[in-house]
């Protein structure tokens, strides 16, 4: 008999049952959805940093490095999401593949990841939406804009956007999506304008040399540069597609919605890092490009004002987008986890006529809310990297997994070529986490200490299957 610890959870046909939430999302929306949650930081900002100090004009490497890490596991998302569904992604799959402390370990890592991306990049945010109002004279004083580690009393802007965020969540899923959907139209047009500017300006001469760095080093300080060390950076870019699968119990049709949208979105974002890195280190010596706006800058070295204006607006819209994408892949991920009995049953409450997790989307906005406002979380951005990489490796695994415990299982998309696909998505993501630094190592068990504590003195006796 299997400890309980390891008990599995029966696939459940949530595309034929009532769970209380709306179905409203095509494939089209769940495509924009993934953009939304991809573009965002990684394009305006990781481009320049990893070039400047990581890979050079390999940066471009770095970004295939990681695009094809993140393709095999994007497979095995769209595998699972179309043959097991749920909203709960990562931590549904492994509850049906590994068992419970398998799923509760994943889930407890989501949690990090998403609650920590919104919170950080709500800082990120607030830095260039002050920039915005200082431009136009209305600049917010500094104990408005800091947290009270760096001298300030409150990042107001920080805290304000996570609220607002937190009332749209509410009002519904559709409103969301289309919000989401006008942002990723301002974002991608900005991105339009830099192409169109930049490819009549580079100059082959800032492709030399083209591998500055080497392939990978570790410097005397501990810090790791190289093509590799710069692709365990950039993978924070495509951090945000595997919360499409979240949205399976609002897919129109989730078995076949669900895989489109985040190969598509995947597949869009790649090829629009690959080019824009590319054209960034063309146009400006990578040296120049440590800034915390390099694709504005670039083009305002070029002359082009007007240009590095409108980035600035394609920033605050994309940082936007992901936020709120994140933001409802958490709220999604807690509610499958409750209805589970791993969490309060408080938190599994579905409003039944706005059909949102309204008690969920309130607590947690108000807690990355007030994480936001009040302190700087420059060193917990770090832990997302580690955490989604450790969930895209037992996602793939679980596709193994599955098809062997299960092989008369309905698989509306399988990868081709048995396991290969799988496999090489747990090498390469599991590459990925060995050249992250020591601390993020540390940091993250002390996480899964935490969550493990939880676990075994809540969790384990409240679960549904004990029952």
């Amino acid at each position: 008999m299997a400890l309980p610890i390891f008990r599995t959870k029966p696939i459940a046909a949530d595309d034929t049952c009532d769970t209380g939430l709306k179905r409203c999302l095509s494939a089209f929306d769940l495509t924009l959805l993934g953009i939304g949650a991809i573009i965002g930081t990684g394009i305006f900002v990781l481009t320049g940093i990893a070039a400047a100090n990581q890979a050079g004009p390999a940066v471009v490497l770095s970004f295939i490095i990681s695009g094809f890490a993140c393709a095999f596991a994007a497979l095995a998302y769209a595998e699972l999401a179309a043959a097991v569904g749920g909203c709960g992604s990562a931590y549904g799959y492994s509850y049906v593949a590994f068992g419970e402390i398998v799923a509760w370990i994943i889930g407890w890592i989501l949690l990090l990841e998403y609650s920590v991306s919104v919170a950080a990049v709500a800082n990120g945010w607030a830095g260039y939406f002050n920039n915005a109002l200082s431009a136009m004279g209305m600049g917010l004083p500094e104990i408005l804009t800091k947290a009270p580690a760096l001298g300030g009393i409150i990042n107001l802007p920080a805290a304000s956007i996570i609220l607002i965020l937190m009332g749209l969540l509410i009002i519904g899923v559709r409103q969301s999506a289309q919000l989401n959907t006008a942002m990723v139209f301002v974002k991608v047009l900005t991105i339009i304008v830099f192409v169109s500017i930049a490819a009549f300006n580079v100059d082959t001469a800032n492709w030399h040399p083209f591998i500055p760095y080497g392939w990978f080093n570790t410097l005397p300080d501990g810090t790791t540069t190289g093509v590799l060390a710069g692709a365990s950076l950039v993978f924070f870019a495509y951090v945000g597609f595997d919360a499409v699968s979240t949205a399976a119990e609002e897919a129109k049709d989730p078995q076949r919605d669900l895989p489109t949208g985040i190969i598509a979105s995947l597949v869009f974002c790649t090829v629009i890092y690959i080019i824009v890195s590319g054209l960034l280190t063309g146009i400006v010596p990578y040296t120049q490009l440590g800034v915390s706006s390099p694709v504005a800058h670039a083009l305002q070295l070029l002359g082009y004002n007007w240009a590095s204006a409108l980035v600035a607006t394609g920033v605050i819209a994309g940082l936007t987008t992901v936020m709120l994408v994140l933001y409802y892949a958490l709220t999604r991920i807690i509610l499958s986890m409750s209805r589970d009995g791993l969490m309060s049953p408080f938190l599994s409450k579905v409003d039944p006529e706005r059909k949102t997790p309204v008690r969920v989307i309130v607590i947690t906005g108000l807690i990355m809310s007030l994480a936001a406002g009040l302190f700087p979380l420059g060193a917990l951005a770090e832990l997302v990297n580690i955490g989604t990489l450790a969930a895209f490796v037992l996602v793939c695994l679980g596709v193994i997994v599955l098809r062997i415990r299960q092989p008369n299982l309905h698989r509306p998309f399988k990868n081709p070529f048995g396991h290969l696909f799988p496999v090489l998505g747990m090498i390469s993501c599991a590459g990925l986490m060995a050249f992250l630094p020591a601390q993020t190592w540390m940091r993250f068990t002390v996480w899964l200490c935490i969550g493990l504590i939880v676990y075994f003195t809540y969790s384990i006796r409240h679960s549904k299957l004990a029952k």
